[in-house]
């Protein structure tokens, strides 16, 4: 993660702003500045990425999660994603970052992640996560839901994400 100062800043502003539950919606405000931008003065496709992780740390801290998760000695992982790019961002535009648990499955939880400005949908990124010990071995996602006092009971994993998963799913005998 090569934000630094806005992860300041984001530290900052979740310990004066609201909580949040894990299953609400984080909403992260941003601005556009000069260090985004590419040759062709647009928001690089590689700084959404990383707004991606300022959005969910954003929504693990505000619910408490990241503690939890520090406390057990558990930390996040990407393993997969996916984006699409609708409009551009360009120098000073202010947008949120909407971030929301879509579900879990038997390895991994998913979000989705809503780049908003003025109420348009910029891009949207859907993010294949999964949990790792530090003593190593990964989490099970019943262990991170148990960590949680579990799921609300409306909480379905779309067939599209399982579908995704399974398309990008590497094998273990891939070269």
């Amino acid at each position: 993660m090569n934000l630094y100062f806005r992860l300041l800043l984001l530290r900052l502003r979740t310990r004066t702003g609201p909580r949040l539950s894990l299953w609400d919606e984080a909403r992260t405000p941003f601005r556009v500045t000069l260090t985004d931008l590419d040759p062709l003065r647009h928001v690089n496709n590689g700084k959404y990425l990383s707004m991606l992780d300022l959005g969910r740390l954003d929504l693990m801290i505000r619910s408490g999660f990241w503690g939890s998760l520090t406390d057990r000695g558990w930390y996040p992982v990407v393993a997969a994603q996916t984006i699409t790019y609708k409009r551009s961002l360009t120098l000073g535009q202010r947008f949120e970052l909407v971030t929301r648990v879509l579900g879990v499955d038997e390895r991994s939880v998913y979000l989705e992640q809503t780049f908003v400005r003025r109420g348009e949908v910029i891009a949207r990124a859907v993010v294949q996560g999964r949990f790792l010990r530090k003593t190593g071995g990964t989490v099970s996602p019943s262990e991170l839901l148990d960590a949680v006092g579990g799921a609300p009971s409306d909480l379905s994993l779309p067939e599209w994400v399982h579908e995704w998963a399974g398309a990008v799913r590497i094998s273990s005998d891939a070269a």
